[in-house]
């Protein structure tokens, strides 16, 4: 169905809870295993059915953040789901003692039963009031970031509309960018303190409701990691730095010598070339014409889901007045169908958002018609990243349909990208852990250890003096530390494991290919650590791994 006939409704919480209620006294009772699975489902469709309706109105209050209707729903939903899942849990815990299990896990899968243990021990009706009021906080720290109106060169606008003028060829003009965009957040900083010290706090008191020593482990919970624990993340830090960040650091120097200069400072950080950085070729009309060439030519089901995207106008790209930041891929269960939201500024991002959001959309569309089970067809986020950022790296045959001429450009820039983010992406991992390990800290102490893991991580950067951003305000703008807590080292892992991935197809693409494909089917029947291992990869968290990565990548970079 196409996306704006779509139709919401706000949904009847009270009668779907009865319905929820029922089931679960339905299956404790039920004298077969064949009648429990038929239970399960339908708990499935319930699920579904209050996902699809929350996602319509995240995504059409996305759009427009400004629009009052929407607005009001999302409220609602802020409020509504930490009710709706105490009545889902309480069904998960009657799945969990059924007396059929052995049965039902030969339909099921013995992983199912192990996110469902998982998925228990991390919420309690207890912790509802906690959790209804880290939604709105959520909710009101995006929306504060999609209120940014910045004058800048004779034009008004918002935080994606500025990055074209952040990466500008232009030292000047970038260094400008970065100090409205320092001026927008000054302006504000006081609430976004004020806004993330009582996320700390409000998750710290679910955790300590919960029995968990701090939010850390309650966050792997509540994410569902079922292969590795905090430990195993503290150790892929270690590798990186000390195994990444040197690596890293030559290349930076060497972006530095191209854009003749002795030191990159945090506004030359992502301009990679003196002439600037590649940008596409034509605007979204343009790059989405191109998109379903490609994915045509790429694989056939590449090709029939492209069409299925366009067909039922399932994406909005264009940045907009009122629109929240950023992108992301959701699911719309009800109709077997992702949607995909980004912000496109003429920037080679416009390309890369586009690629990595069109692979998790593949997929959620392949999961949909294949992996009956809604708990199984998404696999934890590491795995689902993996999903997305390796697209992005196995579209590079089809990048001169996008850049033209300037498509090596693109890739030398795509690749020095891609190596330069895991260390930041582990700076900010290494930060939410310490928030929530020592949750007392002042706004002050907070700045102070974003700044120490910037030297740490990034050494090769020098703030220059900017405001806000040199006092060590700059994790402030990253929104999945408010909104997603704990969820950004997975980037990190799927980077690995997307580069792994690429290595092997500047060998033999289509091979390569068909191993990703393999990986992406098993969606979420499989935990991040086998799906990687079966698909003949390095495992991220093994030592060594990040060592033997930059080993392979550097003569591609000629170092």
């Amino acid at each position: 169905m196409i996306f704006s006939k779509m139709e919401y409704r706000r949904p009847d919480l009270n009668a779907l809870i009865g319905r929820y209620d029922e089931i679960t006294g339905k299956f404790a009772a039920s004298a077969s295993a064949a009648g429990q699975y038929e239970l399960i489902q339908q708990h499935e469709a319930l699920s579904a059915r209050f996902q699809t309706l929350s996602t319509l109105a995240y995504i059409r209050n996305s759009i427009d953040t400004v629009d009052p209707f929407y607005e009001k729903e999302t409220a609602f939903f802020d409020a509504a789901a930490p009710v709706f899942e105490e009545h889902v849990q309480s069904f998960y815990r009657a799945v969990a003692a059924s007396r059929f299990r052995g049965e039902l896990e030969r339909k099921t899968g013995s992983l199912f039963f192990k996110n469902i243990e998982i998925a228990l021990r991390s919420f309690s009706p207890a912790v509802t009031d906690l959790k209804k009021r880290e939604n709105a906080l959520v909710t009101e720290y995006e929306k504060l970031l999609a209120s940014a109106r910045i004058e800048m060169r004779g034009e008004t606008v918002n935080l994606s509309q500025l990055q074209k003028y952040q990466i500008s060829p232009d030292r000047a003009t970038r260094r400008e960018a970065w100090e409205k965009a320092a001026g927008f957040f000054l302006g504000c900083a006081k609430r976004l303190d004020e806004i993330y010290g009582e996320l700390v706090r409000n998750r710290t008191g679910q955790a300590e409701k919960l029995g968990y020593k701090n939010f850390v482990p309650l966050g792997y919970d509540r994410l569902g990691r079922n292969c590795y624990g905090p430990e195993d993340v503290a150790k892929f830090r270690g590798q990186v730095a000390r195994d990444f960040v040197p690596f890293v650091a030559g290349i930076k120097a060497g972006q530095a010598k191209r854009l003749g200069l002795t030191q990159l400072k945090l506004y030359d950080d992502a301009c990679l070339f003196p002439d600037g950085n590649p940008a596409p070729k034509g605007g979204r009309r343009e790059l989405v014409a191109q998109a379903r060439r490609m994915y045509r030519e790429m694989d056939p089901v590449a090709g029939e889901f492209f069409d299925f995207m366009l067909q039922n106008e399932l994406f909005d790209l264009d940045s907009k007045k009122g629109k929240a930041g950023g992108g992301y891929c959701t699911d719309l269960p009800d109709y077997r169908a992702p949607f995909i939201f980004a912000n496109f500024n003429g920037t080679a991002g416009d390309v890369e958002v586009l690629t990595h959001e069109a692979g998790h959309a593949l997929a959620s569309y392949l999961a949909f018609r294949s992996i009956p089970l809604q708990e199984l067809r998404t696999p934890t986020m590491d795995a689902a990243e993996t999903h997305s950022m390796s697209m992005e790296l196995f579209s590079r045959p089809w990048d001169a349909l996008f850049f033209g001429e300037d498509a090596e450009k693109f890739h030398r820039y795509q690749l020095e990208a891609a190596l330069d983010f895991i260390p930041y992406g582990t700076l900010v991992d290494e930060f939410q852990t310490a928030m929530y390990e020592r949750p007392g800290l002042s706004p002050d102490e907070r700045k102070q250890v974003w700044k120490r893991l910037e030297a740490k991580y990034r050494p090769w950067i020098d703030f220059g003096g900017l405001p806000f951003f040199g006092a060590g305000g700059g994790y402030q703008r990253q929104h999945h530390i408010y909104s997603f807590p704990l969820y950004y080292i997975d980037y990190c892992l799927a980077q690995t494991t997307a580069l792994e991935f690429w290595a092997a197809s500047e060998k033999d693409w289509k091979e390569a290919f068909g191993r990703y494909l393999a990986f992406v089917k098993a969606g979420g029947t499989r935990t991040y650590a086998e799906l990687v291992r079966r698909a003949g990869l390095g495992y991220p968290m093994e030592n060594g791994c990040l060592k033997r990565l930059a080993e392979a990548v550097a003569p591609r970079l000629g170092l």
